[in-house]
Formats: structure tokens, C-alpha cells, sequence
């Protein structure tokens, strides 16, 4: 056991690493199998940079034993952290070892030549009960901080499963009663998904999850606390938003969708979910304010967005013969407010999508109120005008449309796509299905007390903008064969269009 917390599992054979002095072997082996390893993670941002080195700056034996269980923080030599929950099991590995193949590391030895198994652990149930056992204790951990919220309830001994839909974190359920949130990037500072999900649970009328407990550093050497984990209420649902809308934008592009709306039955959900937006925004700006935007602040903006396109273009080609129509777009937001139409900002979500929104039986729930991963926690708490989360999630309206007839066609659409007749007809179904969830998410939205997004055109179309930018870059980097659904984006945006046609 390591710090002064009590035991937090079933008593565990003794032959695995329990004590902080037998680490330091183990975690060299791990440094040397993870160049090759971590690059195929989902959440890895160093996409497309070689990986050669990476060097440990936390690990602690959370749960001790056979296998026992690491919580680690790594830098890599690019100078960005992550967390890894490691499972260390004697034997190498292999069918025998009981590991998923998909979750195994690699093999190392220890000082006395013994294979060690090192694994991702966030999808090993009984490793992740244990972890959850230092929440209900809320006991230090050798450089470990275990935080629990005044008067949250936290159950012991319920059984962990991993979610899918891996995105820049990993999600894991306890029953259906908690979730854990295994923060990926770590950055030191006040985390800012703490403190929105407080201010919504200050609010009271605003469906949320709940935070229970968080993990964190300690602060040491002058520097500031990193959290880790945050444990949440669990929101029981029946899917995420894009699943959702997928499927029914696929049977309107089949031409198989209900009749009872115009087209697909997803109309009235994305009415909700402009209301439950609405809601968010309104509870958000009450709990922690909301001013009037400067000049100052508008070109500050427009200088990032800019910056963010500069960026996107050294590595997606295809962007260039939009620059010119997206800088306009960014700059007149600039000059808006300059002519003495300065919009208000607040605290927003800041990476809304279909896939942060759950379909509970109460209503639509927003999740993930981390930010844009990647950015410093300043800039993600930074107030912004609340169209853009609009913006984002029209987007995603027009991405799940056109991800949906990839599927419906069997490729990625795209330049095939307008020549073939059959395709194209496709293609403007869904378009179509787009165009009519987007109207109704607006309408939605509005009717809730929100500022109607369409009176506010020029913030609308430099944030949509923005935001195809954002794909573009980051299809290019993980699946360019699905860059064609941003192009077709950039280039209507950069047009004055909408980003549906």
C-alpha cells in the first residue's frame, strides 16, 4: 500500500509490485514499450510526429496486488502529458495471460528477468473497483489527492465497465449510478468541467451530471494541482446524440424513414436539444456571468481563428483555395462589433457536438464540459459569445447527414458523389435531412430564451467556419478519407453560404 490510506481491494497476492520502491523498473519498462504503443491511441494529439521518447512524472500504486493497478502521468517528447491507469500482471503476454490483445502494452521484465504484462486497465473491472474504493476513502495516495464532494454518496463495491465511444478521454460506468472520467491530456490548473457541472448543479433546473469525487496531484515545487479523474453521476439514456441522428438520417437517405416527420423522425429531438442548449447557456451565464464582448476581444479572437487556419493549412492542401473567403469571415466578426455591435459572452460548453448530448428519458443531458482538449484551462474558460456552440452543433447536424450516406453509398462521399445520379440524389436527401434538423435545433433553441443563432449571421458563419476548419485538420490526420465532408463545408462557408447548402 503506498501513503497513508487504508487497503482498497480484496486481499491480493503479494508478487506484484505493492511499494513505491519496487516501481521504478517497472515503469522504465513501461517508457520503453510506449513510443510504439501510445501513436495508435484515439486520444493521442501527436498525430503524424514520431514518438521516440517518453518520460514518467507520476505513478503511484493505487491499487496494489497481482495484477495491481498504476496511475501514471507520462511526458512525451513533445512535451505533452498523459494519464495511463496500467495494469501490471506477472507472465508475458498472450491468450494465457487474460489480457484483451487490444489492451495489452507489451511485455517487460523485471530486475530479475520475470515477463511482466503491462496493459491499458480502464476496461479491467476489478482493478477499476478497486480505484473506486481510494473515492469512497477520499485518502491521500502517495502524490495523490482523492477529493469528494460535500454530501456525495459513493457507493463501494460497485462493478466497473468501460464505455465505447472513446473520444480525448475514456469513460467508464459503475452500475448504473456513477461514471468515471480518465482525463487523458492533463494540464495543470482549476479544471474546468468541475467547475461548470457545480455551476448547472447550483442552477438546480438544468438536467446534469452531478460531480461526486476527483483525483488530482498534489501541489508541489510551486506547481499547480492536475486533475485526473472525476467521478459523476451516471445519466441512464437511450444513446448519444450522433448514434441517435445517424440512424435517422440513414433511413432518410434511404427513403425509409417514419412518415410522421417531413424528414426523419429526428426533428423534434433536435428541437429538445436546442432547448436543452438554450437551458445550459442561460443557467451558465446566471451562475457565472455574462458581459458584452470588446474590441480588443473580438480581434484577439479573429487573430486565433486566423491562426487556427493558418495552422490547418500547412498540412491540409485542400483548404487553400478557401483562405482568402475564410479570412474575410473571421475578420468581419472584427468589424461587427468595431461598427457598435459588440455580442454578449459567457461561459460555454466549448466542444458541443451530437456525440456530448445523451437522450435520457427526462430529456436531452449535455456531457463533456472539458473544452476544446488541448488548449490551456484559461483559454477554455475564456467567456465566448454562445453562438458558437450553436455553431458546432449545426456542424454536426451536417456531419452526421453526410456520414450517414458514406454509409448508405459504402464510401465516403465526395467528388463520386456528384457524378453519379443516384448518389447525388442521395447526397441531397441528406442535405436535406441537414438543412431541417438544423432549422428545428434553431428553432429550439430560440423558443427556450436563447438569442434566435440566425439574427446573428456573421458570428454564425465565422464559428461554423472555424469549425469545418477544425475537421478538415482533423480528418486529414485520422481519416482522410472522410475529408471530402469538411472540404464540401469550408468551401460553402468561405462562400457566404450555409454549411448545409
Amino acid at each position: 500500500m503506498t501513503g497513508p490510506g487504508r487497503p482498497v481491494a480484496a486481499p491480493r497476492r503479494p508478487d506484484g509490485p505493492t511499494a513505491q520502491d519496487d516501481l521504478a523498473p517497472t515503469v522504465d519498462e513501461l517508457c520503453r514499450l510506449l513510443p510504439s504503443w501510445l501513436p495508435g491511441r484515439r486520444w493521442y494529439a501527436g498525430k503524424g510526429h514520431r514518438l521516440s521518447e517518453v518520460r514518467p512524472l507520476l505513478a503511484e500504486v493505487v491499487v496494489p496486488g497481482t495484477p495491481a493497478l498504476l496511475q501514471t502521468v507520462l511526458r512525451t517528447d513533445d512535451g505533452a502529458c498523459y494519464q495511463l491507469l496500467v495494469g501490471v500482471a506477472p507472465g508475458p503476454a498472450g491468450p494465457g495471460a487474460g489480457v484483451p490483445a487490444d489492451a495489452v502494452i507489451g511485455t517487460g521484465r523485471t530486475p530479475d528477468g520475470r515477463p511482466l504484462t503491462l496493459y491499458e486497465a480502464s476496461s479491467d473491472p476489478e482493478l477499476l473497483s478497486g480505484l473506486l474504493e481510494r473515492f469512497v476513502a477520499a485518502e491521500p495516495c502517495g502524490a495523490l489527492e482523492f477529493h469528494r464532494a460535500p454530501e456525495a454518496v459513493i457507493p463501494a463495491g460497485a462493478r466497473a465497465r468501460a464505455l465505447t465511444g472513446e473520444q480525448s478521454n475514456t469513460s467508464v460506468a459503475f452500475g448504473d449510478r456513477m461514471m468515471l472520467k480518465v482525463l487523458r491530456r492533463i494540464m495543470p490548473g482549476a479544471n474546468t468541467e468541475l467547475e461548470t457541472l457545480a455551476a448547472l448543479e447550483r442552477a438546480g433546473d438544468v438536467p446534469s451530471a452531478a460531480p461526486l469525487a476527483w483525483t488530482q496531484t498534489t501541489a508541489r515545487h510551486g506547481a499547480e494541482p492536475a486533475t485526473l479523474c472525476i467521478l459523476q453521476e451516471f445519466v441512464a439514456s437511450r444513446g448519444d446524440g450522433w448514434s441517435i441522428a445517424t440512424a435517422q438520417a440513414r433511413a432518410c437517405v434511404r427513403g425509409t424513414c417514419e412518415p410522421v416527420a417531413p424528414l426523419g423522425g429526428f426533428a423534434d429531438d433536435a428541437m429538445l436539444l436546442g432547448r436543452a442548449t438554450a437551458r445550459v447557456h442561460r443557467a451558465l451565464a446566471e451562475q457565472l456571468g455574462t458581459r458584452t464582448m470588446s474590441l480588443p476581444e473580438a480581434a484577439e479572437l479573429t487573430d486565433a481563428l486566423v491562426a487556427r487556419l493558418d495552422e490547418a493549412l500547412a498540412e491540409v492542401p485542400g483548404l487553400a483555395p478557401c483562405a482568402r473567403g475564410l479570412r474575410t469571415a473571421y475578420r468581419d466578426l472584427r468589424e461587427a462589433v468595431r461598427r457598435g455591435n459588440p455580442p454578449p459572452v459567457q461561459r460555454v460548453h466549448g466542444d458541443l457536438h451530437l456525440g456530448q448530448a445523451l437522450r435520457a428519458e427526462r430529456g436531452w443531458v449535455l456531457i463533456d464540459f472539458e473544452g476544446e482538449p488541448g488548449h490551456p484551462f484559461e483559454e477554455r474558460r475564456r467567456p465566448r459569445p454562445a453562438v458558437r456552440d450553436v455553431a458546432a452543433m449545426l456542424r454536426s447536424f451536417d456531419y452526421a447527414a453526410h456520414h450517414a450516406l458514406g454509409e448508405v453509398l459504402g464510401f465516403p462521399p465526395g467528388e463520386r458523389t456528384s457524378r453519379d445520379v443516384h448518389a447525388a440524389r442521395l447526397a441531397r436527401r441528406a442535405s436535406a435531412w441537414a438543412a431541417h434538423s438544423r432549422r428545428a435545433f434553431c428553432a429550439g433553441y430560440t423558443a427556450a430564451g436563447g438569442q434566435d443563432p440566425r439574427t446573428s449571421p456573421v458570428l454564425l458563419r465565422a464559428f461554423e467556419a472555424d469549425k469545418a476548419v477544425y475537421e478538415a485538420l482533423y480528418e486529414a490526420r485520422n481519416r482522410p478519407e472522410w475529408l471530402p465532408i469538411p472540404l464540401a463545408a469550408v468551401r460553402r462557408l468561405a462562400h457566404g453560404g450555409q454549411s448545409t447548402g
